[in-house]
């Protein structure tokens, strides 16, 4: 197949995209397939095509040679023609998993990767989807919403309502992932300055009560036919998960499989597959749950449409632990694009 391979972008998490892009790239051209690498940097601005394979071809675990392009362009439409099979967007955090460039190859009537334009806006927005999940009974940790706004007119109302749901709090931009923008309260007297880092990134902020809580993350893939896969669980190297245990310090520890015995490990499948298919998800999704430590409930965190993709990141090394080897997966999401391509066309 001829593969558009779209990466970079505009979000937070631009230099996660990148590794994450050159994992895929290795694997889907060593399985035969034709992969076209297309670069957007920070601007928006896509790249020449000799622009987009130097920094694909770059090394290191962190892709520190961000991208900084001298030949770049604004999007024609013509880049992403009929001569492509298939789009395999990785793209994380906003404009790239929130709907924007799927209704962009929706447009074009190209098959691609991953969920579409409405499931994929509606698990980038958390608040959004926690108003969802609990409109069908599944639980999510108690939460209050700040608009930048609202914060303006009356911060004390505001303040009230989050030191109401008691400490700690979890202090969160709706719209944006990698624990990008995250703070954890643990005294009222910084619950202001984590709003504002949080509304630095977006202008609806999530504040939530904190759980004493494993984290366990479960891959879940498909169109009609919904698998998931065994669990793992991430154990922070400190108080939360957060951008730096992902992606720089290398502090966290992830346990795949995760230690649960057979009944829980089916409770947390079911409730992934669950969710993944009350939010319309296709393709593929990570679903990041909550198991409380005292009472063994499962509390929903959030759904990740386009995971971390490197052979080393969660959402594979599950899937190899179910059966499904890194080329195989890949191949599997070209398969589930192209099917739910042609299922749209019989409708």
């Amino acid at each position: 197949m001829k593969l558009a391979l779209i990466f970079g972008g505009r979000s937070g998490e631009h230099d996660v995209s990148i590794v994450s892009a050159r994992s895929v790239a290795a694997a889907l051209g060593d399985g035969g397939h034709e992969v076209v690498p297309m670069a957007i940097d920070r601007r928006g601005l896509w790249a020449t095509d000799d622009e987009s394979l130097r920094v694909l071809k770059g090394s290191g675990n962190r892709a520190d040679q961000a991208l900084s392009f001298t030949g770049v362009h604004r999007l024609n439409p013509s880049l992403l023609n009929d001569s492509f099979d298939v789009a395999f967007p990785v793209l994380h955090g906003p404009f790239g998993e929130d709907g924007t460039i799927q209704g962009l190859f929706e447009m074009l009537d190209l098959p691609y990767v991953g969920c579409g334009v409405a499931s994929s806006a509606l698990c980038m927005d958390k608040v959004q989807t926690k108003r969802v999940l609990v409109s069908h009974d599944l639980s999510t940790a108690p939460w209050v919403t700040v608009k930048d706004h609202a914060w303006l007119t009356d911060p004390e109302a505001l303040r009230r309502q989050a030191l109401d749901l008691g400490l700690p709090l979890f202090v969160k931009p709706s719209r944006m992932g990698s624990s990008v923008g995250i703070t954890k309260v643990v005294d009222g007297k910084t619950l202001d300055a984590a709003i504002a880092t949080a509304l630095r990134h977006d202008t609806t902020v999530l504040i939530e009560k904190g759980l004493e809580a494993r984290e366990i993350e479960v891959a879940v893939l498909g169109n009609q036919e919904i698998r998931a896969s065994v669990p793992g669980e991430v154990v922070p190297g400190g108080d939360f998960y957060t951008f730096e245990d992902k992606y720089v310090d290398d502090t966290c520890r992830l346990l795949a499989p995760a230690p649960l015995d057979q009944v829980m490990t089916e409770r947390v499948q079911e409730v992934a597959v669950s969710v993944f298919d009350l939010l319309g998800c296709q393709g593929m999704a990570r679903v990041d749950i909550f198991l409380e430590k005292t009472t063994g409930g499962l509390w929903v965190n959030e759904v990740n449409t386009i995971p971390g993709f490197t052979s080393i990141s969660m959402y594979p090394r599950l899937w190899k632990l179910s059966g499904l080897a890194y080329p195989d997966l890949l191949n599997e999401l070209l398969r589930l694009a192209i099917e739910r391509h042609d299922n749209a066309h019989l409708s």
